[in-house]
């Protein structure tokens, strides 16, 4: 776990805590958590770029607390990296409050997985499974709230909806009585992938909660992520594919522009981000604006000086 941040109030006086943000009747706009997408770099890159909250990638709270390794790798901030929100998954009270306590001097709060539906967090406990669990994840977010002293300390949760809408209501109240920060809903049941959201679903939620919930699913622009925050009434909406494309999506444009291209390049060069990483992001951004062709030969470089080389010929920059 490597940081520069040591204090929490050092984060929390700098920027507003999120609970703050929910408050002010302004949209919250969120970067989802995206296993290898959500590091610190993308998140430096996104909060140029109008985004007010950003998640770390789901970590696996075992593995963090039992391994220093996993901590230095998983876990990366900086002073600037706030305001944020650590995800895990967990399926142990005891261990996931270790993982908060951990964490606790480095971040706004942490998150519990409760929507992931692939099928090894599944089978691992993890995941979307718990939205089948209150009683487990009540017990979760009780413990946390028991382990860490700060008061400010933020415990939510992530979850999808279920067939029948009024358990996933129940699970949320539950949640909300046991102390839950916020609830994030994606709008669709574990079952489904590409099928439209169900907004509806989000929004009868919402009426039924008076913690803040955040809307998620399917939102590609800041025209879409207004109109979702209007018509389900939540107080914030969280964007991941949506961001790949185009990370300066909540500052308003359409695709994304040169400047922040070359804004990821000087971060992540400056972080140190593995070329895979650093590849596969642009490779994503540019999507909109490069050609069949473009794009073949683009995704076959192999370093970061040939990557450098194709956007300074290509780009003129």
């Amino acid at each position: 776990m490597k940081s520069d941040c040591i204090q929490t109030t050092i984060c929390q006086e700098r920027k507003k805590d999120p609970i703050e943000m929910f408050h002010s009747g302004q949209l919250v706009k969120v970067c989802a958590p995206m296993v290898r997408y959500s590091k610190l770099a993308f998140r430096t890159l996104v909060r140029k770029y109008s985004c007010d909250l950003c998640y770390t990638p789901m970590i696996v709270a075992a593995d963090f607390v039992r391994s220093v390794k996993a901590r230095d790798s998983e876990f990366t901030t900086n002073q600037g990296d706030c305001p944020l929100i650590v995800q895990f998954a967990a399926n142990d009270a005891r261990i996931l409050s270790d993982a908060a306590r951990i964490v606790c001097p480095y971040a706004n709060g942490i998150d519990i997985n409760c929507g992931c539906p692939q099928r090894w967090a599944m089978a691992e406990g993890y995941g979307a499974c718990l939205i089948n669990k209150p009683e487990l994840v009540q017990d979760m977010v009780k413990q946390v709230r028991n382990e860490v002293e700060n008061p400010r300390f933020s415990v939510s949760v992530k979850i999808r909806i279920h067939d029948d809408l009024p358990r996933t209501v129940d699970l949320c109240r539950k949640a909300e009585a046991t102390g839950v920060s916020w609830i994030t809903v994606h709008g669709r049941t574990v079952e489904e992938r590409h099928q439209p959201v169900h907004y509806d679903a989000i929004k009868i939620i919402k009426e039924n909660m008076s913690i803040p919930v955040i809307a998620n699913g399917d939102i590609r622009s800041l025209k879409e992520a207004e109109n979702v925050w209007q018509i389900t009434g939540t107080d914030g909406v969280m964007v991941a594919r949506g961001l790949l494309a185009n990370p300066a999506m909540f500052a308003g444009y359409e695709e994304t522009p040169l400047k922040c291209i070359w804004d990821w390049v000087d971060i992540a060069l400056e972080l140190g981000t593995p070329y895979m990483c650093f590849h596969q992001h642009l490779m994503y951004m540019m999507e909109k604006i490069t050609s069949r062709q473009e794009k073949r030969i683009f995704n076959a470089l192999s370093s970061t000086s040939a990557v450098l080389d194709y956007l300074t010929d290509h780009y003129g920059i």
